[in-house]
């Protein structure tokens, strides 16, 4: 099948972003160089700053799958121009004539490789550094093809590209065909992805591009009348993407298990970033709520990565099928106390929008029978005392 491997991808669901360069050094967030209107020399300094431990990447990847993503897509170069990829003599702002010395994304692609996750690029369209942005686009594009052309051939088999920045010049000549052209030659399953920014969530434009995305956005069916297309939700963890210390304003685990069901119930993956420190590593906060939703979907039987929108609507649940059953997900689950304890609160309904009958409901989180079922509803039950996971999932067959 021509597309198999844009039906892979929507398989796989749930994949972590991670934005990493010179700016984790600073700590002041990815756009520092640009909003704070930094000295471009004194930023170009951070270089010899830039020290990233030995074991970022197998630390990185260990987190990701425990997490359960599938994929990591990792910025290979932001906007600063600063290349985490050894750039074969394109220029010298890169990770090997840094203070790390050595090619961060081969140490990445091995990690992912070991572990059984994909490795996605992220490659910066727009460039603060390389003069020729501004001043001789054509120039540019050769540049920026040869990049393209150093990542497609250097590390082996890779998931895709994802590309950002385009926004930026939006009338300029792309040579999007030449672009998209050098990675159908080199790496033909390869995702094409190009993120359409903020004002245009949902929108795609060149033939060649696999999936639409959702920056910071919510997701809804992607249309797929003219050739099959994924969807992917990219949020960030914090209000920024790059790695900022000043940041305290991390998303809880509940709200991130809600996100991953919102973007699954529309066919969707989500992409869910994490800025690293200077050094390679996840902040502890961070890290510690990607991990509680991983527990989420493994106490859940990892029925999220072949769940698609289901056939049937349903009230006080979001439904989804993986073919053969069905999964109610019933979102803010109490669990069961008294009011010594916590405020009593009204028990649910399940209203399935069918004549079919339910048969051989159970809770995923025990494997408990689903009580009170009556054809085409059920009660929720709360969650046993000692356990909450804010969201519950009922798995059962229509009949």
């Amino acid at each position: 099948m021509a597309y198999e491997y844009i039906e892979n991808f929507k398989k796989m669901g749930f994949g972590m972003f991670n934005h990493f360069g010179l700016y984790s050094v600073l700590g002041k967030g990815e756009w520092a160089l640009e909003i704070d209107k930094l000295d471009q020399n004194k930023y170009n300094e951070l270089t010899k700053k830039f020290n990233v431990k030995k074991d970022w990447a197998k630390k990185l990847v260990k987190t990701a799958k425990a997490t359960g993503c599938k994929y990591i897509t990792l910025t290979t170069r932001h906007h600063d121009g600063f290349s985490l990829y050894d750039t074969k003599g394109l220029n010298d702002f890169d990770a090997p004539h840094s203070a790390a010395g050595r090619d961060l994304i081969r140490e990445f692609v091995d990690e992912c490789n070991k572990e059984g996750i994909v490795p996605f690029f992220y490659h910066t369209l727009l460039d603060w550094y390389n003069p020729d942005y501004k001043n001789n686009f054509p120039k540019y594009i050769d540049y920026l093809v040869r990049s393209i052309e150093i990542l497609c051939t250097e590390y082996g088999k890779i998931g895709g590209f994802w590309f950002d920045g385009m926004w930026d010049k939006r009338d300029a000549d792309w040579q999007e065909d030449r672009i998209y052209g050098t990675i159908r030659k080199y790496q033909p399953e390869a995702m094409i992805i190009n993120n359409t920014g903020l004002d245009s969530c949902g929108k795609t434009g060149h033939i060649e591009i696999d999936s639409v995305t959702f920056e910071r956005g919510k997701a809804f069916f992607v249309d797929t009348s003219k050739k099959p297309l994924a969807g992917e939700v990219c949020e960030a963890l914090t209000d920024h993407w790059g790695y900022t210390k000043e940041d305290i304003c991390v998303k809880p685990a509940k709200e991130l298990v809600e996100m991953l069901i919102d973007c699954r119930k529309f066919n969707c993956n989500l992409l869910l970033n994490t800025g690293l420190k200077g050094d390679g590593y996840i902040p502890e906060a961070e890290k510690c709520n990607l991990l509680m939703l991983g527990r989420w979907i493994k106490v859940n039987k990892n029925f999220i990565y072949n769940a698609v929108s289901a056939d049937v609507e349903a009230e006080n649940a979001d439904l989804v099928t993986d073919g053969k059953y069905y999964y109610a997900i019933i979102k803010k689950v109490p669990m069961c106390t008294n009011t010594n304890v916590a405020r009593a609160e009204e028990v649910k309904n399940v209203i399935l929008k069918t004549d079919k009958r339910i048969v051989g409901a159970k809770w995923l989180d025990n494997g408990k029978k689903v009580e009170k079922v009556k054809k085409n509803e059920f009660a929720v039950a709360p969650f046993d005392y000692g356990y909450s996971y804010g969201a519950r999932v009922a798995r059962f067959e229509l009949k």
